[in-house]
């Protein structure tokens, strides 16, 4: 066997220090470049960095929200800069710190603390007698709450319900204003901003500006409120915006903070305010924090960019007027004690922009705003519909344009006649049948729909598809959808189940299914432009803001057709022959409603309605709907217009007296309309 070759460890131990020096240094060169690199080479670029980390800004207060503005530039919301009190919780500060501090500060201001809850004074009572309420727990119950049976949150709720009335009763109007500022100072999120007072006396401003350092967390400042030129006309759409102490809404927080928002930023809460919080919310001032006492400011902020509507205001407050002045008419009248309000809307029909969108109720003897119902109360629309229902058998094929029924009282088996309006209309074709309402046209049409011919007592067969052909035309009308108005709130009426073969003859005459003003609006609107159904919007521009005037247009809306009716052009335009004829023709239903010199077109629609007339909810009275859909001039359509007055008269065995309200409310309205702008 051979001997292994001698190693020489000398050797070995000497190479390897070699190695190991010559990595060392190869390391050390590549650490001094890089340093040399980011000292020398791109210095500038990290010194910009640290200055970054080091750069502390804080943000100034809730900037101003962008104005609300008509479609001629008229400003309908606008801001207001007030003295306001403030309050936030300095740390370390305790409940008797804060209720001496009530004591202090209620005595300087005019505060409305009447408007103090129960439950208020009891937490005021619970906390400033705490020892006493300590009494109101037993023995047992702080035993159970040792063995941690019971909170703290459960034995404060205890002595709270066991605050007596007797106990409160003895508080003096000193101690309601302090413990009504009390509950001020504890409202909302623990250490932020609350508003204590808005638009405070020059005193009270004063007061507090020159004691805040002794009133441990009350301070002042210029806040800003809405303010409303036109007074309440459109206010409850245009919507409402927090206050600095109610902030960001609890259920919205977490969507507003990955927004960038503060707790206690203002934000709108409801309608148009929230729908473009994204335009209206202003710039906030940035300011650099040099040290515990100084700020420089480095961003001035502004206000948030105006939003441009597509009302026109002046014409929004005359149909407000007339609505009122018909409304008291009408409850003047016979047979309208169940009538409590009308709804207007008047649109562009060739953009779906709306011009006006009004409604008035009667509430006790005072008549208050009601605009939410038009998008969100669905109505009985009665014959106004049948525009929509005669395209069906158009597109079907069961009748041809001017083919003559004989209008008679249809008699289903097991069930009663069904008739017209006014009985025995005779021999009459489509557009008569539209004129003078015939609800047997439409049965006989809808009978063939089915897959049957009309006869005296047969059974009509249940036929889903016949139901689906009519609620899909319907639709395309954008009756039963979303009109897709900018409004976070919109009602989609009521949709049927459909288990009766019956019900298909209630549905074709509009007494089946139910949709909101708004969405018979948009109705209206497809039928005067020719079959186009246009969303419907109240933006009609966003602008940046301006120290004077108007500032640049930033976004222009773009009118958007959400689907075109699927029928002939031919078609489309018969059922528009026969909404003309309706307001022209002899014995035409709509003749009256708009002065002929305006050239429209339109239906009239009076329908069945049931309401719980003693609130047990039991429907236990029968009224009338009265509506309105039409447009001018009917060649060339300016505007649409929509008007419901639902319950506006009832059947009664000692007067057969139908109010005309609706009538009136239209021909005043579009002389109105004429009267202002022309054709």
């Amino acid at each position: 066997m051979k001997k292994g070759k001698k190693i020489n460890y000398d050797k070995v131990m000497y190479n390897r220090g070699v190695v190991l020096f010559c990595l060392i240094i190869g390391l050390f060169t590549l650490v001094l470049g890089r340093v040399f690199y980011v000292m020398v080479i791109d210095k500038n670029k990290y010194d910009e960095l640290l200055g970054k980390l080091s750069y502390n800004t804080v943000l100034g207060d809730s900037a101003p929200r962008g104005r609300i503005l008509d479609r001629n530039y008229n400003v309908i919301v606008d801001n207001k800069a007030v003295n306001t009190i403030v309050y936030k919780k300095k740390s370390g500060t305790s409940i008797n710190d804060m209720i001496e501090l009530a004591y202090t500060v209620s005595e300087k201001l005019e505060l409305d603390y009447y408007k103090i809850t129960d439950r208020a004074k009891k937490e005021f009572y619970l906390y400033k007698y705490s020892n006493k309420c300590d009494e109101l727990i037993s023995k047992d119950e702080y035993e159970l709450y040792s063995m941690k049976k019971l909170s703290s949150l459960d034995l404060e709720k205890m002595k709270i319900e066991r605050i007596s009335d007797n106990e409160l009763d003895s508080f003096s109007d000193e101690d309601l204003k302090a413990a009504y500022l009390f509950y001020l100072m504890r409202s909302g999120y623990s250490y932020t901003e609350k508003i204590i007072k808005s638009e405070a006396s020059d005193s009270e401003f004063a007061y507090i500006s020159e004691n805040n350092g002794k009133l441990g967390g009350f301070d002042t400042k210029i806040d800003w409120i809405r303010v409303y030129p036109y007074g309440d006309t459109l206010k409850s759409i245009l919507g409402t915006v927090s206050s600095s102490s109610q902030g960001i809404p609890a259920e919205d927080k977490d969507y507003y903070l990955s927004k960038g928002y503060s707790l206690n930023d203002r934000v709108g809460l409801s309608y148009l305010e929230k729908q473009y919080e994204e335009y209206l919310k202003g710039e906030k001032s940035v300011y650099e924090v040099i040290n515990s006492n100084e700020m420089r400011l480095i961003k001035e902020g502004s206000r948030g960019n105006d939003i441009v509507l597509s009302i026109d205001i002046n014409l929004q407050m005359e149909i407000e007027k007339i609505i009122v002045e018909q409304m008291m008419r009408a409850k003047n009248e016979a047979n309208t004690q169940y009538y409590d309000h009308s709804s207007v809307v008047m649109q562009d029909p060739n953009t779906g922009e709306v011009l006006a969108i009004a409604s008035k109720k009667i509430i006790n003897g005072e008549i208050v705003d009601n605009i939410t119902s038009v998008l969100t109360s669905p109505i009985t629309p009665g014959s106004v519909v049948k525009g929509a229902s005669i395209l069906v058998g158009y597109n079907e094929e069961v009748i041809t344009m001017g083919e003559k029924m004989l209008d008679e009282c249809v008699k289903i088996a097991g069930a009663p006649k069904k008739c017209s309006s006014v009985l025995n209309l005779g021999v009459i074709d489509d557009i008569t049948a539209l004129a003078k309402s015939s609800n047997v046209y439409q049965f006989k049409t809808a009978i063939r729909v089915n897959g049957q011919e009309y006869s005296y007592g047969m059974k009509l067969n249940f036929n889903q598809k016949a139901f689906d052909k009519y609620r899909e035309m319907y639709k395309s009308f954008g009756l039963g959808v979303s009109t897709g108005i900018d409004l976070p709130v919109e009602s989609l009426g009521y949709t049927a189940k459909d288990k009766s073969s019956g019900n298909l003859l209630d549905y074709v005459m509009g007494q089946y299914e139910t949709y909101t003003p708004l969405q018979l609006s948009q109705y209206i609107n497809t039928i005067a432009n020719g079959g186009s159904r246009y969303q419907i919007h109240l933006l009609k521009e966003v602008r940046s803001p301006s120290r004077e005037g108007l500032g640049e247009v930033i976004y222009t809306y773009k009118p958007k057709v959400l689907n075109t009716i699927d029928t002939k052009e031919e078609y489309m335009n018969r059922m528009k022959e026969g909404f003309y004829a309706v307001m022209h023709a002899p014995g035409g239903y709509g003749r009256g409603y708009i002065d002929d010199k305006l050239d429209s077109a339109g239906k009239t629609g009076t329908s069945q309605s049931f309401i719980d007339t003693n609130n047990d909810g039991i429907i236990d009275t029968e009224t009338i709907t009265s509506s309105f859909v039409g447009y001018a001039p009917a060649s060339n359509p300016k505007f649409s217009i929509m008007v419901t007055s639902p319950n506006s008269s009832h059947p009664n065995s000692n007067s057969n007296h139908a109010s005309l309200v609706t009538l009136r409310i239209t021909k005043d309205i579009t002389n109105k309309y004429f009267e202002m702008y022309g054709i």
